[in-house]
């Protein structure tokens, strides 16, 4: 009633191929190190615009985290001529934002693989960017 297969599949049984997987904490690594990256280049982006000691700080954090998720290699970071420039209230408040959304991911993946440093980092950083946000909404309306 059925023909028989002539050829070899293309499909591959689970655990045949030939190639290395990752673990899933490697996986969740890779991804918090990405999400962390991303934070960190919006927040060189905010020291551009508006520098402050405050986002020096957190950038340096960000920057050893980054590192240590990565095996000690040091994520690419803008260069920030620290002279500020002329921007937007919507462009800053965007980037706030944008900041914000990354540390919530971070702190996601942070959770699911225990890391509680990356965790304590990207609640601070969530919390700092909802108050910068709060603050220019206030500015705004006043």
């Amino acid at each position: 009633m059925y023909e028989p297969i002539r050829t070899k599949s293309v499909h591959t049984m689970a655990g045949t191929a030939d190639f290395p997987h990752r673990s899933r904490e490697e996986e969740l690594d890779i991804q918090l190190a990405g999400h962390l990256a991303a934070l960190l280049a919006v927040t060189d982006e905010l020291r551009g615009i508006e520098p402050s000691t405050e986002l020096d700080v957190a950038a340096e954090r960000l920057t050893s985290q980054v590192a240590r998720l990565r095996g000690g290699r040091p994520p690419v970071r803008a260069s920030v001529t620290g002279a500020g420039t002329t921007a937007e209230s919507a462009q800053v408040a965007a980037l706030h934002e944008r900041a914000h959304a990354l540390a919530g991911r971070a702190l996601v993946v942070a959770a699911s693989r225990a890391d509680t440093a990356a965790a304590i980092l990207a609640a601070e950083r969530m919390d700092a960017h909802t108050a910068a946000t709060e603050a220019r909404r206030t500015l705004t309306t006043h």
